[in-house]
C-alpha cells in the first residue's frame, strides 16, 4: 500500500515538475517573443523617423522649391531675386504676405497669388498687366515711354510676348503730373483708353494705320482727338467718341482726299458734318452739297 502511495506521489511530482518547465518554456518563449517585437517596433520607429527627417523636416527647414508661372516679361529667377528682400531661409520663415506684396509693388504686374504646400514648395502666380497703348510722360525732366492698360494704370514699357506693339497707338497730350509707379491716369481720360481696348478686342489691325492719338483739352474739363494717320500727312480732328465706325470714317475720307489730290492738312469730323483745312489757310466749311460730292454723308 505505501508502494502506491509512493509511486503517486512520485507521479504527481514528475507532473507538477512537467508544467513547471513547460510553463518556464512558454514565458521564455513570451519574452522572447516581446523582445522581438519591440525591437521591431524600435526598428520601424527609426525608419520612419529618418523617413520624417529626411521628407519633411529638412525640405522644410531648408531652402524652398519657388515655382512661377503666369509671368511672360520676367523669368523666374528675376522673380526670385524680387524676392531676396525676404530673406527666407526656409519654408518656415517664407512669409507670403510679404511676398505678394513685394510683387505687387511692381506696377507691370497686376495680380499676385502665393501658395505654400508643406515641406518645401512655394507655388507664386503672376497675371501680369496687358497695355492697351502708349505714352510718353515727364519724369526728372526727360520723355519716358510708359504703357497704359485698360484700368488706366501707368506702368514700365516693355516688349511683352502677347502684344504686338505695332497694333497698340500712341496717345500724347495726357496730363501726368509728380508721376509715381503704379500711378491712373486722371478719371476722365479712362473712357478713351476703355475705348482703345474695345476697338482692339474688335480688330487692332484699326490702329496699324493710326501713328497718334492727340489729346486736345477744351474748356470746362472737357477734351477733342486729333488723330494722325500712319501713312499720310492730314490730321483728322474727331470728337470724345472713338470707336469701329469713326476710324472707318476716317479712313473713307483719307482715301478721298488722296483721290483728289489736293493739298488738304486738316480734315474735321466733328459735329456731324465734313470740313477741311488746306495747307497753311484757314479752315474752309463745306456745303451738304459739297459732302455729297466728296461721298461723305453729313
Amino acid at each position: 500500500m505505501s508502494d502506491m502511495s509512493l509511486f503517486f506521489e512520485d507521479v504527481d511530482t514528475y507532473l507538477e515538475q512537467a508544467d513547471l518547465d513547460s510553463a518556464k518554456a512558454e514565458e521564455k518563449a513570451r519574452r522572447k517573443n516581446r523582445f522581438l517585437a519591440i525591437a521591431c517596433l524600435v526598428g520601424v520607429t527609426l525608419l520612419f523617423g529618418e523617413f520624417i527627417t529626411a521628407k519633411v523636416i529638412k525640405p522644410s527647414m531648408s531652402s524652398p522649391k519657388v515655382t512661377v508661372t503666369g509671368q511672360e516679361n520676367y523669368t523666374a529667377q528675376e522673380i526670385a531675386v524680387k524676392l531676396l528682400p525676404l530673406n527666407a531661409t526656409s519654408w518656415w520663415n517664407f512669409d507670403v504676405k510679404k511676398a505678394v506684396n513685394i510683387l505687387s509693388s511692381d506696377a507691370s504686374i497686376g495680380k499676385v497669388k502665393v501658395t505654400k504646400t508643406f515641406p518645401d514648395k512655394i507655388t507664386i502666380q503672376v497675371t501680369e498687366r496687358v497695355p492697351v497703348c502708349t505714352t510718353l510722360i515727364v519724369d526728372n525732366g526727360r520723355s519716358v515711354p510708359m504703357q497704359i492698360d485698360s484700368e488706366g494704370v501707368l506702368f514700365s514699357a516693355g516688349t511683352k510676348k502677347s502684344v504686338n506693339l505695332n497694333d497698340m497707338p500712341i496717345v500724347s497730350g495726357i496730363p501726368v503730373e509728380h508721376y509715381s509707379s503704379g500711378m491712373r491716369i486722371p478719371q476722365k481720360y479712362k473712357g478713351l483708353i476703355e475705348q482703345i481696348s474695345k476697338i482692339q478686342h474688335q480688330n487692332s489691325k484699326y490702329f496699324a494705320s493710326i501713328s497718334e492719338i492727340c489729346v486736345v483739352p477744351k474748356e470746362f474739363g472737357n477734351y477733342e482727338l486729333v488723330l494722325i494717320p500712319s501713312n499720310s500727312h492730314v490730321k483728322i480732328l474727331t470728337d470724345r467718341t472713338l470707336n469701329s465706325d469713326a476710324l472707318n470714317t476716317m479712313m473713307v475720307t483719307l482715301d478721298i482726299v488722296r483721290e483728289l489730290g489736293t493739298d488738304i492738312g486738316e480734315v474735321d469730323l466733328r459735329y456731324g458734318s465734313v470740313s477741311y483745312r488746306l495747307r497753311n489757310e484757314s479752315r474752309v466749311s463745306q456745303q451738304k452739297e459739297e459732302n455729297e460730292d466728296m461721298g461723305i454723308m453729313g
